[in-house]
């Protein structure tokens, strides 16, 4: 896993995904010591939309987790453009 891709964690990950999560990667952490085979990864959690929620360190197991193929682009309205308006 490298800064910048975005990894599916399920059960497969650690037990503690009972629901999919969806998070983008900032960095693994190698500093920690771990059994063989889990990782501790820093990242922040997408929500439906791929915008950032919630920045976590997770512990997972690596063979687990399921690199995106597609990144997940955030969803944003189009901005309006107003017309001016006359006063007076």
């Amino acid at each position: 896993m490298r800064a910048g891709d975005v990894v599916q964690l399920t059960t497969a990950a650690s037990v503690q995904f009972l629901r999919p999560i969806f998070v983008r990667v900032l960095r693994e952490l190698p500093e920690r010591h771990t059994y063989d085979g889990w990782v501790w990864i820093e990242g922040y959690q997408l929500n439906a939309a791929g915008d950032a929620v919630a920045r976590r360190e997770l512990y997972v197991r690596r063979a687990g987790v399921r690199l995106q193929s597609l990144p997940v682009a955030p969803i944003r309205p189009a901005k309006r453009r107003r017309s001016p308006v006359r006063v007076g």
